[in-house]
C-alpha cells in the first residue's frame, strides 16, 4: 500500500469514527509520521503531494497541477480549505505530520548540504523540491568549488520531471547555465527555449533589416576589406542581383561575388553578403555594442532559425556571436535573448563544424573554467565540453593554401570509406581525424585547429583588396594563438603546405619577442605535410603561364625564386637547429589533378626537405598527405607515434 492511501485511510478513519479513544486518535498519527520519517530516511526526498497535503490533494484540481508544473513549480496556498479544521483532530494530524516532514528534510539538509540548512526557512517552496532548490542555491555560492559541485549533481539527477528541470532553467544563474550547457551529460531540458522574437517592422524583410541593422554601425576609420563588404551589402538588393544575373555580371562591378553566387535565391545571396560584413565587423568591441543594441541578437536568431537547410549562413552567425562573446559585458544579453539553448543543441550535433562552432562560442562564455578567448578563426577541437581530464599539452594545426580548419583534416575518400560513411563509429570514418582519432588516442591533449582566407588567385579572393603576405598572417595568427593560451603548455606544430610557412614564420617572430618567449620555449615539435620549403611547382607555373590569372600574394611567396621564402628557410633552419626541435617531414609521390586536363607534383622530395628530422615519402597526392585512408594507415599512426614519443616526458607528469 502507498503513503498516500496509507494516509488517507487513517484520516477517513479519524474523521468518521464516532467515538474512538484519544489513544487510537494518536496512534494513527504516529504510524503516519513513522512511515513518512522511514520512506525520508530511506533516501527519498521527494514526497507526493497527497502525502503531504493529506485532504487538501483529495480536493485539488489535478488539472491545476500540471498546468502549474508546465509553467515552473507548484505554489502552494497557506488558507486553509476550510476554517473548521483549525480546531478539528484532521487538523492536528495535518500539523504534526507538516511538523514532522519539515523536521526530516531540515535534518537531512543539515547532514547533506551543511551550510545551506537554512534555505527551508527562508524560501517559499514545497518540501519535496528542497533538493532542486538547495542546488541552486549551493550553485550561487561564493566557492567556486561549491558551484562547479552543483552543476555535476544537477548533471547527475536522472529522476527529476519535466517542471524540476524548468525550475532550474528559470531560476539559475548565467554561470551555471553555461556550465550545463558545456556539459556533455546535459539534458535540453535544462535550458528555456528562445522568447518570442519580436515582429518585424511593417512591411520589412529580414534582408532589409540586415541592411539596417549593417548601416547602423560605424562606416568610417574601418580596413579596406571590411569597408569593401560593408558597401556590397549596402548597395545591393535582391532585385538588381536578380536582374543583373541576366546580364554579363562576370565582368562588371563586383561580378566575382555574383559568380560565386549564382544559382542561389538572389534574398539568400544577400544576406550572406550583409553576414560577410558583420562578422568583419563584431571583431571590433565597439561595433559589437551597436549590433546589440540595435536588435542584432534576436535578427540573427530569426535568420539563424530560418535557415535550418543552409549551414554557411548558419556558420556566419554562430561566428558573430562568437565574436560578440569575447566581450564580458555582452554575455547577459547574450543569454537573455535565448542563444544558449541554441548552442547547447548545437553542440550535440553529429556534424563537426556546428558542433565547433558552438562549442567556440560557449568556451568564450564560460568564464567560470575557461581563462583563454577563441577569436574568429581559432577552434578548440578537443576537449570542447568540461572535464576532469587534465590537460597537459597542445597541439595546432594549420591548413594551407585554399584550406581550412575541418575540411583540411577530413579522412581521405575511397569507395571502401565512402560505403562506411553511414556508420556512426567515427574510428571507421571521420570528417575531422584530430577530434576524433587523436583526442580518443590522446585525451590528455588540447587540440586546435585554426583558420584563415585564402586564395589561389586575385580573380577569387573574396576581399580584392586583401593583399596578405605570409609575415601578415603569421603575426596575425600568433596574436590570436596567444589569446587562446598558446605558449602556456608544450606544443606541438602539425601543418599542411602553405601552413608549415606559417608556423615558421610564427615561432621566429614569438623567437624575437620576449613577451613571446613561452612559445618558444614550449615548444617541443613540429610536423610538415609536404611544406614547400624551397618553393611550388604550382607556384612557378601560375606565375610563368599566368593559368590562374592574377596569381594572388600567397601563390607568389611559394615561387623558388622568392626572396622571402629564401629568406624564411635560411633562418628557420639555422633558428630549429638551435633550439634541437624535433621535426617530422611527410611528402607526395603522386601528381595533383589542377583542373580537368593538367596534373602538377605541387611540392617535390627537394622542397619538403626542411634539413632536419626525418624525412618520409607516401604515395599520394598532394591534398591526400594530411588526409589518412583509415585509423590504422601509416599516415595517421606515425603522426600518433611522434605526438606521443615528442610529448612522452610532458604527458607523464
Amino acid at each position: 500500500m502507498s503513503l498516500a492511501a496509507y494516509c488517507v485511510i487513517c484520516c477517513r478513519r479519524i474523521g468518521t469514527s464516532t467515538s474512538p479513544p484519544k489513544s487510537t486518535y494518536w496512534k494513527d498519527i504516529r504510524n503516519i509520521i513513522k512511515l513518512t520519517g522511514s520512506l525520508i530516511l530511506g533516501g527519498s526526498l521527494f514526497l507526493t503531494y497527497e502525502a503531504l497535503a493529506l485532504k487538501k490533494s483529495l480536493t485539488l484540481d489535478t488539472q491545476v497541477v500540471e498546468r502549474e508544473k508546465m509553467k515552473s513549480y507548484i505554489y502552494v496556498n497557506t488558507v486553509p480549505i476550510d476554517k473548521r479544521e483549525n480546531h478539528g483532530i484532521l487538523y492536528q494530524a495535518r500539523k504534526e505530520l507538516h511538523k514532522a516532514v519539515r523536521k526530516v528534510l531540515a535534518t537531512s539538509a543539515k547532514i547533506l548540504q551543511g551550510p545551506f540548512a537554512d534555505t527551508f526557512s527562508t524560501v517559499d517552496l514545497e518540501d519535496h523540491e528542497c533538493a532542486v532548490w538547495l542546488l541552486l542555491q549551493k550553485s550561487r555560492s561564493d566557492d567556486r568549488a561549491a558551484r562547479m559541485q552543483a552543476v555535476q549533481e544537477m548533471l547527475a539527477a536522472r529522476h527529476w520531471h519535466d517542471y524540476q528541470y524548468r525550475m532550474i532553467a528559470q531560476a539559475c544563474d548565467l554561470r551555471t547555465l553555461i556550465g550545463l550547457a558545456r556539459s556533455k551529460e546535459s539534458d535540453l531540458r535544462f535550458f528555456l527555449r528562445p522568447p518570442r522574437l519580436p515582429s518585424l517592422k511593417e512591411d520589412s524583410t529580414i534582408e532589409e533589416e540586415l541592411r539596417h541593422l549593417l548601416a547602423s554601425l560605424p562606416q568610417t576609420e574601418l580596413d579596406e576589406c571590411i569597408q569593401y563588404f560593408t558597401s556590397l551589402a549596402l548597395s545591393e538588393s535582391s532585385q538588381s542581383l536578380a536582374a543583373q544575373k541576366g546580364g554579363l555580371w562576370c565582368f562588371g562591378g563586383n561580378g566575382l561575388p555574383y559568380a560565386e553566387s549564382f544559382g542561389e535565391v538572389p534574398s539568400a545571396a544577400v544576406e550572406m553578403f550583409c553576414l560577410d560584413a558583420l562578422v568583419k565587423h563584431s571583431e571590433i568591441s565597439t561595433h559589437c555594442d551597436k549590433i546589440e543594441a540595435n536588435g542584432g541578437l534576436q535578427l540573427l536568431q530569426r535568420l539563424y532559425q530560418l535557415h535550418k537547410d543552409c549551414p554557411k549562413v548558419q556558420r556566419n552567425i554562430m561566428r558573430i556571436i562568437g565574436n560578440m562573446a569575447l566581450n564580458e559585458h555582452l554575455h547577459s544579453p547574450i543569454v537573455q535573448s535565448g542563444w544558449v539553448s541554441i548552442l547547447a543543441e548545437a553542440m550535440k550535433s553529429q556534424d563537426i563544424m556546428e558542433a565547433s562552432h558552438a562549442a567556440r562560442t560557449l568556451a568564450n562564455l564560460d568564464r567560470e573554467t575557461v581563462q583563454e578567448k577563441y577569436q574568429d578563426g581559432v577552434y578548440v577541437l578537443h576537449p570542447q565540453y568540461r572535464t576532469s581530464q587534465p590537460i597537459k599539452a597542445d597541439v595546432l594545426f594549420v591548413h594551407g593554401l585554399m584550406g581550412a580548419a575541418f575540411k583540411t583534416w577530413r579522412q581521405q575518400d575511397n569507395d571502401q570509406v565512402l560505403n562506411e560513411k553511414v556508420s556512426e563509429d567515427e574510428t571507421r570514418y571521420t570528417t575531422c581525424w584530430p577530434k576524433t582519432w587523436l583526442a580518443r588516442d590522446c585525451p590528455s591533449l588540447r587540440i586546435i585547429s585554426v583558420e584563415y582566407d585564402t586564395s589561389l588567385s586575385d580573380w577569387r579572393a573574396r576581399c580584392p583588396m586583401e593583399r596578405k603576405s605570409i609575415a601578415f598572417r603569421s603575426n596575425e595568427l600568433l596574436r590570436k594563438l596567444r589569446a587562446a593560451g598558446v605558449g602556456d603548455r608544450p606544443v606541438i606544430w602539425v601543418s599542411h603546405s602553405m601552413g608549415g610557412l606559417l608556423v615558421k614564420k610564427m615561432l621566429l617572430e614569438a623567437s624575437r619577442k620576449p613577451e613571446l618567449s613561452t612559445v618558444i620555449n614550449n615548444t617541443r615539435g613540429m610536423i610538415f605535410y609536404s611544406v614547400p620549403h624551397h618553393g611550388s611547382h604550382l607556384a612557378e607555373y601560375s606565375v610563368n603561364v599566368r593559368y590562374l590569372l592574377f596569381p594572388s600574394l600567397e601563390v607568389k611567396e611559394l615561387s623558388k625564386d622568392s626572396p622571402a621564402l629564401k629568406t624564411l628557410q635560411d633562418d628557420f633552419l639555422e633558428f630549429a637547429k638551435d633550439k634541437n626541435f624535433q621535426v617530422l617531414n611527410f611528402v607526395e609521390t603522386l601528381p595533383t589533378s589542377i583542373g580537368s586536363m593538367i596534373k602538377l607534383h605541387v611540392v617535390p622530395v627537394e622542397s619538403a626537405d626542411l634539413g632536419i628530422g626525418d624525412l618520409i615519402p607516401v604515395d599520394v597526392n598532394h591534398l591526400n598527405i594530411c588526409k589518412p585512408e583509415k585509423k590504422d594507415a601509416f599516415l595517421y599512426q606515425r603522426t600518433l607515434r611522434f605526438i606521443r614519443e615528442t610529448l612522452a616526458k610532458d604527458l607523464e607528469n
